[in-house]
This record gives C-alpha cells, sequence and structure tokens, in this order.
C-alpha cells in the first residue's frame, strides 16, 4: 500500500434503534488505522445487505434468517405499548397484554417481535414501517407494541409509552457472513464482547522481551546479593566475611604467633 491509499474501512450496520456509539469508540481507540463506517440499514433488509457483502457485520435483531450468517447474541430489551397521552393506558405504570384486548394494536411490517399470540384487535391494513405506525398513533387510529428503543427514537411530545410486562422481549444480535469471518470481524467481536485490548484474541498483545533485556536480567544478582559462584581461589566452604560460611569462633585480628 502506498502512502496515498486510504485503507479500508470496517463496514457496520445497524437497525433502527440500535446505537453502536460506544461500540465505535472503543473502535476508533484500538484501530485508530482502520475506519469504522456505520451503514443504516431496516430490521427486514439487514440480513440481505450482510450476504450481499453491503457491510462486514451488522447489529441487527433476532429473529433473521440464519442461512450463512453467524450470529452472538448481545442484549434483549423491553417491550412497550405506544400510546396518546390521552389514552387511559397513559395512567398506568406497565400493563399486560389483556389490557390491550379491545385497542386496535397495529402491526408494522418491519416489526421483529415473535408473539404466539399479538395482543389486541388487528388493523385492516399493516403499516410499512414503524415510523408510519407511530404517525397512525398519534393521529388516534390505534396503538403499537414495539421495542423501547424504537419508542424512544420515535418519540413524539403527543404520545407516551408504558411497559408490556407479558410481551416477548426483542433481541439483539451481532451477525456477519460466515464465509467472511475477517480478523477485523473478531477484533468486532471482542469489543462486544468486552475483551480487553490485552486478551488473546487482543490486536496488540504485550510485546516478547528483548534479548539484550533477558540476558541483562539473567546476569543481575539474585535479591539476597549472594553470588552463586565462589571467587577465584576461593573454597566452595567458605562464606563472606562474617557470613554462613564463617566459623563460629573467628576473630578479625592476626592470628596469634606460636610460641
Amino acid at each position: 500500500m502506498t502512502g496515498s491509499e486510504a485503507p479500508t474501512p470496517f463496514r457496520l450496520a445497524y437497525v433502527p434503534g440500535v446505537t453502536p456509539t460506544k461500540w465505535v469508540r472503543v473502535w476508533n481507540e484500538r484501530l485508530p488505522d482502520v475506519p469504522l463506517t456505520l451503514i443504516a440499514v431496516s430490521a427486514a433488509d439487514a440480513a440481505d445487505v450482510l450476504r450481499a457483502g453491503g457491510a462486514d457485520a451488522g447489529l441487527v435483531r433476532l429473529p433473521i434468517e440464519r442461512t450463512d450468517l453467524s450470529a452472538i447474541p448481545l442484549y434483549a430489551e423491553t417491550t412497550v405499548v405506544v400510546v396518546p397521552k390521552d389514552h387511559e393506558v397513559a395512567a398506568m405504570d406497565e400493563v399486560v397484554a389483556e389490557d390491550l384486548a379491545d385497542a386496535l394494536v397495529l402491526h408494522p411490517l418491519d416489526d421483529t417481535l415473535e408473539w404466539e399470540r399479538r395482543p389486541g384487535v388487528p388493523a385492516k391494513e399493516r403499516p410499512a414501517t414503524t415510523a408510519d405506525a407511530v404517525e397512525l398513533v398519534a393521529a388516534g387510529v390505534g396503538l403499537l407494541v414495539v421495542p423501547q428503543s424504537l419508542a424512544r427514537l420515535h418519540h413524539r411530545k403527543d404520545l407516551t409509552y408504558r411497559p408490556v410486562t407479558d410481551a416477548p422481549e426483542s433481541r439483539v444480535a451481532l451477525a456477519w457472513p460466515e464465509a467472511r469471518t475477517t480478523d477485523l470481524v473478531e477484533e468486532f467481536i471482542g469489543i462486544v464482547r468486552g475483551r480487553t485490548v490485552n486478551s488473546s484474541r487482543g490486536r496488540t498483545p504485550t510485546p516478547p522481551q528483548p534479548k539484550s533485556a533477558a540476558k541483562a536480567k539473567a546476569q543481575r544478582p539474585d535479591a539476597s546479593g549472594a553470588r552463586r559462584k565462589p571467587g577465584a581461589g576461593g573454597s566452595a566452604g567458605r562464606g563472606a566475611r562474617g557470613g554462613p560460611g564463617a566459623s563460629k569462633g573467628a576473630k578479625r585480628g592476626k592470628p596469634r604467633g606460636r610460641s
């Protein structure tokens, strides 16, 4: 690569309501030489974008068609019902699905919640998107049950939301094409899993100690200051003056002459 060539970016797709900010920040700290490009995709199109090579990995909502894709679940979020502020549900702290039995509940085409039985009365037509459904709720047409992050994303002053305690949760996952599990994909997997930079899969492991430093360390005396080998001409049993090798009654003066 010449100096004029820009590095190939890592492309991360993400669906509405998912906020990748904290992971992008860690990426930029650890790999400042590799730009990360964010690509907004709809929940319905996320899997197809990954298969077509439009992104290296994606933050998606489960379930998705897993053919040729790997996925790691990251977290689940609370499901809420979006209502006008003057609706009777707004007076409650939380609701159960049965509380919505008589209400018209919208079911947008991009919805990913898995219900055994959807709450409320279904509308005759399904809105194309969650954003369209929110507009209908504001117009008084019906209610909308969505993941809490989507309720926040489409917040309006005339609407509010309440948790639906017995609704299925929305699960968010990191997905990528199984055949393209690159080193950069592994890097991002490590980031979302909370691995440290010095973990076994980290990109910048602690470098090995240079030979010169290792040699210098080997030549240092040990902590006690004692030498491993006796000096030239010394006896193996003789220690330093006053040390363990000296005889018990030895004195430091000159030896007496013979009488």
